[in-house]
Formats: C-alpha cells, sequence, structure tokens
C-alpha cells in the first residue's frame, strides 16, 4: 500500500523562544543485538520494534525538514537503557518515542488471547500489570555486567523511586499524556488495535529523560493473530501511520514555540486503506480570566450542555453553545461505565464522549483554561494521568489537525 502526504500549509503561532533551533525528536527501537525482547512464534520484538522505527524515522525525514530525527539504535545492536536515554538528551531532544511490543509469562492461561496497544508515561505503577510491564522492559539492565552500578538508586519498587518518579515527571507530564493520549487513539483507529489504554509506569528510559516521553507498546506478541499483524508489511505501515500522525499533531501544537520559529503545518497521511488518524488533547487556548469553577449537577437538557445516557446513568457531553469549554478527563474506556461504578473513585458529575473508538471520561465545565487548571490539580490526587481537553459543541478542538 502507499501512503499518500498532504500539501503542507503554513502555521503561524505565538512564538515564546528567542533563538530558532530544528525540532529534535528520538525514536528509541526496543531491544537489540542480544537482546530479543518478547519472543512471539516466528518473530522477536527486537527485529519489529525497528522495522516500525525505522519506518517512522525516515517518514519524518522525508515529509518534515524542520525536524531532526535521532535514534538509539538503527541497526540490530545492543544499546544499554542508560545509553539510550543519554543519546536522547545530549542531542536536545524535545520528544522521546520508546517503541516495543507487548507479552505475558508463559504460564498465563490467556497468552493466546490477550491482545491490544498501550502506551506508558512516567509515574508510578497503580496496577500490578502495569508493574509487571515495567519490570520486564526494564529487565535489560541486567544483561549488562556493571548493571549494579550504572543503575544504583533505580529501584521500581521502592517508595523512594515512586517520589523521585513524581518529582521528575510534573514538569513534562502534561505534554507526555497528551501525546500518549493522540498515539493510542491512533493505534486504534488506523491500525485496528483493541484499546488498553494510557497508563504510568516506572520505566527507566523514561525516568532518565529529560523531555517529554512516551514508550509504546503496540501489540502482544504472545497472540498468533496479533504476531501476524505486528510481522506484517501492512500491519507495520498502519502502526507507522498512526505514529507518524501522532507526532504531525505533537509538531502543529508544540513545534513553533520549541523552535522559535513559525513552521509549516504537518499534515496526516492516508494508507491505502483510507485510514487517517483523529486528533487527541492538549492545552492551547489562552487563559480567559478566572472564576471558580461551575459544576453541573444535573441531568437535565434545558441548558444544551449534556443528553442523558439512560442505559448507564452518565450524561454524553452535548454543548451546543458554541463557545469553548474546558474539562479535566480522567480515564478511557472500550464499554460504556455506569454510574458509580468503582473506576470513577466516587467522583460525582462525570460526562463522558466518544473519541479514538472509546468512551472517555471528563468532569467539570471551565469557561476558562484558569479554572480547568485548578480543577486539574485537585482531581490528579484521585486520577494522575488526568489532563485538560478543549472542546466546543461537545467535540474536542485542542489538538492542532494534521
Amino acid at each position: 500500500m502507499v501512503c499518500l502526504v498532504a500539501i503542507s500549509l503554513w502555521l503561524v503561532l505565538p512564538v515564546g523562544v528567542a533563538s530558532a533551533k530544528d525540532f529534535v525528536v528520538t525514536l528509541d527501537a526496543g531491544h537489540g543485538g542480544k537482546d530479543y525482547g518478547a519472543l512471539g512464534a516466528k518473530t522477536n520484538e527486537k527485529t519489529v520494534t525497528l522495522s516500525v522505527v525505522r519506518q517512522l524515522g525516515k517518514l519524518i525525514e522525508s515529509n518534515l525538514p524542520d525536524v531532526k530525527v535521532v535514534y538509539t539504535r538503527d541497526k540490530d545492536v545492543f544499546i544499554p537503557l542508560n545509553e539510550r536515554a543519554a543519546i536522547a538528551n545530549k542531542a536536545g531532544s524535545d520528544l522521546f518515542i520508546s517503541v516495543h511490543i507487548n507479552s505475558v509469562d508463559k504460564r498465563n492461561k490467556n497468552r493466546r488471547n490477550i491482545e491490544g496497544c498501550q502506551v506508558y508515561t512516567l509515574g508510578l505503577h497503580k496496577t500490578a500489570e502495569n508493574l509487571a510491564v515495567a519490570k520486564r522492559e526494564n529487565s535489560v539492565m541486567e544483561l549488562e555486567a556493571d548493571h549494579t552500578e550504572k543503575y544504583a538508586g533505580f529501584d521500581p519498587n521502592s517508595l523512594e523511586s515512586d517520589i523521585v518518579f513524581e518529582l521528575s515527571q510534573n514538569k513534562r507530564l502534561d505534554q507526555s499524556i497528551e501525546f500518549a493520549d493522540a498515539v493510542h487513539n491512533g493505534l486504534v483507529d488506523i491500525a485496528g488495535r483493541a484499546p488498553k489504554g494510557v497508563r504510568q509506569a516506572g520505566f527507566w528510559v523514561l525516568w532518565a529523560t529529560s523531555m517529554p516521553s512516551v514508550l509504546v507498546e503496540l501489540d502482544f506478541i504472545c497472540n498468533p493473530r496479533s504476531e501476524k499483524f505486528l510481522a506484517s508489511d501492512d500491519g507495520q505501515q498502519e502502526m507507522v501511520t498512526a505514529l507518524y500522525n501522532a507526532f504531525c499533531a505533537y509538531l502543529n501544537t508544540y513545534g513553533s514555540q520549541v523552535t522559535g520559529r513559525n513552521l509549516p503545518v504537518a499534515q496526516a497521511i492516508t494508507c491505502g486503506n483510507g485510514k487517517k488518524g483523529r486528533d487527541s488533547a492538549s492545552r492551547l487556548a489562552a487563559p480567559q480570566g478566572h472564576r471558580e469553577i461551575a459544576f453541573v449537577d444535573d441531568g437535565q437538557k434545558g441548558d444544551g450542555r449534556r443528553s442523558q445516557n439512560r442505559r448507564g446513568g452518565l450524561n454524553e457531553i452535548s454543548d451546543e453553545s458554541g463557545t469553548p469549554k474546558y474539562y479535566v478527563q480522567i480515564l478511557a474506556s472500550s464499554d460504556l461505565l455506569k454510574k458509580g461504578a468503582s473506576e470513577l473513585k466516587g467522583l460525582d458529575d462525570v460526562e463522558y464522549y466518544r473519541d479514538g473508538g472509546m468512551f472517555k471520561y471528563a468532569v467539570g465545565i471551565a469557561d476558562s483554561l484558569d479554572d480547568a487548571q485548578r480543577l486539574l490539580k485537585k482531581v490528579r490526587k484521585s486520577f494522575p494521568q488526568s489532563f485538560i481537553v478543549k472542546m466546543i459543541n461537545g467535540h474536542r478542538v485542542d489538538f492542532i489537525k494534521p
């Protein structure tokens, strides 16, 4: 199949950076050399990740001249974890994308059926499943002879490391989550991967990098159907397209701020199957004054802002005012949650909207970004991966669409 690239237009954004520079993205193909990563029946993690990263890098280099691509590896070699982070830091990277393939233990009865994409940002593990994935990806440390000294002080199971994770992620968490959400949407919409969500865990490469960073688990190689897709040309093209379109949205949103100059609008690509990515959440609008958050606490349609979902008891966001509204998105699920579901942690006034083949849940209706930011601080105590979305007439409008 052939991917088509639309003609670029010029984007004008306020610029707050004095000196102009290229936007630098570091692409990290997981594992390599003596480290095969997760094993399938016919292929392995290191082979698939390298192929996907090479294709992604080539797309960026061919179509986005203002972007410099840095690879942690562009061939089948073993690169220690600390060197991967060092490569990104030394290059002055503005975004770090680490690509991996998931798997579960051979004793797991669901091994041949489990499927889906996960995208991680740095943070506490939260669940045993997140911890298991982090341990598997971090275990490459043990292949290095001096790993005890090299990674001294890094213990993803300790309370001290949890505190370090929280401190180190604060500055870049918002942008990491925004990009992770865009990648997840694309892998679901374009590549047809089952949605398993945006999560947090203690990965070394995310902890040690100094820029917004995500780790992508494309699918489960232990599932024969998923392995076939991961190894196929068509499957890889769809996954690369998902990653590329998400990157374009991120570049459109933050590129001019980072580089200090106006950049051409990065355009999404469409594969031969006609699939094209969707946009994701970002915070672009300037503050519009200060006031206390006004929660909507009824289920009436009269204000034109919400419609009642009688089956699930939650309200679907349906604002017909034509004016921007800000919400704090707390989580997403493939099936519609019911009011009072444990996943909502007792939070009242939760609403939902449909996006990326998923139901996405948000709280608060604010007229300004400042109001939403104050609410975000409160909500993150229970939902660390929550972020602000801007909507008009019930649709997200805050990422600059590629």
